[in-house]
């Protein structure tokens, strides 16, 4: 059966910042047959214009109420600093229009939940750009893992590091651990939620705010994850270890000729009631030597399918995989690793930021 011809029209958007990410994303909305591009926004009219090239008909504008009034526009797209998300988010929503808001949701836990409130009011799609978790790396890792075939996670290590731009408004918790937090939400199974965060960070430099920050997360099930970000590192390392009880992933993202790994390799421990009174009291531990398999990943950008499911997500009127809610479990944890850096490392009840962990279970 063929699609009625307005659902088979491309969908209308608009591209709010020109400048860092903005690009990017009217690189892949002009390439995508879903979208139709109509208009970049920006601050800077001559920086959007250059973005564009001399041959666009996309058109461009300082104002966004312009924007906002174009009928055909049908969705946004934000790529503006996180301080702005909110205003230009919430007009744009009460415009009637899906939007697509690029990491953090916003400024704030208080800020992401209005907009959650009004997308929800008007039935409008938002969506967070968590680009990472539409690589084909991670979109293979929550494969893996809600297969089970890692079996019961144990642990978690991230390692994001390299000589990078020192912020000016955030510290690098906000700046790198975005991409983590997402990623984490992303794969885990379901079932498996954190429950409590403890952050410690370093300003070796006297940037006046953290370069250096590692995060401990404590999971319902008793697993545990483990996140280092860092400004200052000489070398740029991105990899992820991800302990199960019957195998382990290990995922190296600058490595292309093998970003992941899955070992057949770890501990045994014999079940207590295999064991008599003397063994019971020192378990007996066997090590477990099997394969190591690396599935075939097709290369694709990430960005693409990342815009692809914005526009399943508008047709469908069904919340995307990174939607408001992944935003906002985003903003929930980096609010209580903030109030735990000030307080020096101690952990913070996640249950006690006044917002129930909601995962959806497809």
């Amino acid at each position: 059966m063929n699609a009625p011809a307005a659902a088979r029209e491309p969908i209308g958007v608009a591209v709010i910042g020109a400048g860092y990410w903005g690009p990017n994303l009217v690189r892949n909305f002009q390439a995508t047959p879903q979208f139709r591009l109509h208009w970049l926004c920006d601050l800077d009219v001559a920086r959007a214009q250059r973005v564009l090239g001399g041959y666009s008909t996309v058109q461009v504008t300082a104002d966004l109420d312009t924007v906002l009034a174009d009928e055909r526009v049908s969705a946004v797209a934000i790529a503006t600093p996180a301080g702005t998300h909110l205003p230009i988010a919430m007009a744009a929503l009460r415009a009637g229009k899906h939007v697509l808001v690029e990491k953090p949701l916003a400024a704030g836990l208080e800020q992401g939940r209005q907009l959650i409130d009004e997308a929800q009011r008007r039935g409008l799609s938002l969506m967070c750009d968590h680009t990472y978790c539409y690589t084909p790396a991670v979109l293979r890792i929550r494969e893996i893992l809600h297969g089970n075939e890692l079996g019961e996670v144990h642990y978690l290590d991230s390692v994001r590091i390299n000589l990078g731009l020192v912020q000016r408004d955030i510290d690098v918790l906000w700046d790198l651990a975005p991409h983590d937090l997402s990623i984490l939400d992303f794969v885990l199974p379901p079932e498996v939620r954190p429950v409590s965060v403890a952050a410690h960070g370093a300003d070796g430099i006297g940037a006046g705010r953290a370069c250096v920050a590692y995060l401990t997360l404590r999971m319902n099930t008793g697993a545990i994850a483990h996140i280092h970000v860092n400004w200052l590192s000489p070398v740029k390392v991105r990899t992820t270890i991800i302990g199960g009880a019957k195998r382990t992933l290990v995922w190296d993202d600058l490595n292309p000729s093998q970003r992941l790994a899955v070992f057949d390799r770890g501990v045994d421990v014999a079940a207590p009631d295999e064991l008599d009174d003397d063994q019971r009291r020192d378990m007996l531990v066997s090590y477990r030597s099997g394969d190591m398999v690396a599935p075939a990943l097709t290369e694709r950008e990430a960005l693409r399918t990342m815009v692809e499911e914005f526009a399943r997500s508008i047709r469908t009127g069904t919340p995307a995989l990174t939607d408001g809610h992944a935003g906002l479990r985003v903003l929930q944890i980096l609010e209580a690793a903030t109030r735990s850096l000030a307080a020096g490392g101690a952990s913070v009840d996640l249950t006690n930021l006044d917002l129930a962990y909601v995962k959806e279970t497809a």
